[in-house]
């Protein structure tokens, strides 16, 4: 099968393509296991971030990529929970024990055995995965391939972190950040909460007009004041002066969710300038947001389904990999990006 692997670890702004495309076997299902036939698989910050040390795999090659659209083209011995044929989703959590206290409770994705898909385990940039039966999930007949795939990460993990913000109806939400996840966000909580005003911050003009033109309530900078204190933030960026901003604008008893696998160290100075009264005191709160639960994935699927939530995205070939990645370290991005296996470069 065509793969696209991390063979090694490099800076991108002098490697722009770091991915090579090889042939490899076809993974053989173990017993539980299902082999899936990929059709889409979306392009996250992460995979940035494990080709350039952030969170690198522990073993390589790999083949990277979690949010793996596809159809059960062979089961393994003893699995029966899905028929050949069917569509199903691959997302972050690749497995987690199922015995420790974590997984009992229902927060499998804090279990210290915890394998991510594209990272610890192969992933969705090839023509097949194979995976436990009991972490692939059903895809909701509304989506296509393609839209179904930015809704197994960005979706799920901005649906967690939505859960996390505890916001309630009439007051404000803050999105910090606004690619792939924060698009989806703003839609969920629009349809979970009609009444609620989101305001966006994001760098990028483009990025700002995106999110008033998805019905956001406001656009600005970081460092600009919205119209009132929000209850709840939710901050995707990899960088502290978002969370500091935040903090300011944060209402008594609000909460900041910071949904991010990093943070860089390049701003972190930022960080003295927290002035306790102002930006800590009245009981505000700071949690982050770690991985994903399969109920996530679920729940955020059921949900868009329900509601008509449809990522807007762009799609690329296969061994266009390196160019959406390329893409996605200039900041070039509206909605979510895709690879489409059954597309060839133009």
């Amino acid at each position: 099968m065509r793969a696209m692997v991390i063979d090694h670890v490099t800076d991108m702004s002098r490697d722009p393509a770091p991915l090579k495309i090889v042939e490899c076997p076809v993974p053989v299902p173990g017993e539980g296991e299902v082999l899936v036939k990929i059709s889409a698989c979306g392009v996250c910050h992460t995979e940035l971030d494990e080709i350039e040390g952030r969170a690198p795999p522990p073993v390589l090659p790999v083949i990277p990529g979690h949010q793996v659209v596809g159809r059960v083209e062979e089961k393994g011995k003893n699995a029966r929970r899905f028929k050949t044929g069917d569509r199903v989703g691959v997302a972050w959590i690749y497995s987690a024990c199922g015995r420790c206290e974590y997984c009992s409770d229902g927060r499998e994705n804090l279990c210290p055995d915890f394998m991510a898909t594209g990272r610890d385990a192969n992933g969705g940039y090839a023509q097949y995965i194979k995976v436990s039966e009991e972490f692939a999930c059903p895809i909701p007949d509304i989506f296509s391939d393609l839209e179904a795939a930015p809704l197994l990460c960005a979706g799920a993990v901005g649906y967690r972190a939505l859960k996390a913000a505890g916001i309630a109806e009439g007051r404000a939400l803050g999105l910090t950040g606004f690619g792939a996840s924060g698009h989806i966000v703003l839609a969920m909580a629009k349809s979970l909460y009609p009444g609620l005003k989101i305001y966006v911050f994001a760098r990028s003009a483009a990025e700002r007009e995106f999110a008033r033109h998805l019905g956001a309530a406001w656009a600005g900078h970081a460092e600009d004041v919205p119209p009132e204190k929000m209850q709840a933030v939710i901050d995707t960026t990899p960088a502290w002066k978002p969370d500091v901003e935040a903090l300011k604008n944060l209402a008594p008893g609000g909460r900041l969710v910071i949904n991010a696998i990093r943070k860089e160290n390049h701003d972190r100075e930022c960080l003295l300038n927290l002035d306790y009264a102002r930006d800590i005191w009245m009981e505000k709160e700071i949690r982050s947001v770690a991985n994903v639960t399969r109920r996530d994935v679920t729940e955020c699927l059921e949900l868009a389904a329900r509601a008509g939530i449809k990522p807007e995205f762009q799609q690329y070939a296969l061994e266009e990999a390196n160019l959406a990645l390329q893409e996605l370290t200039a900041k070039k991005i509206r909605g979510a990006k895709v690879l489409d296996l059954n597309r060839s470069i133009r």
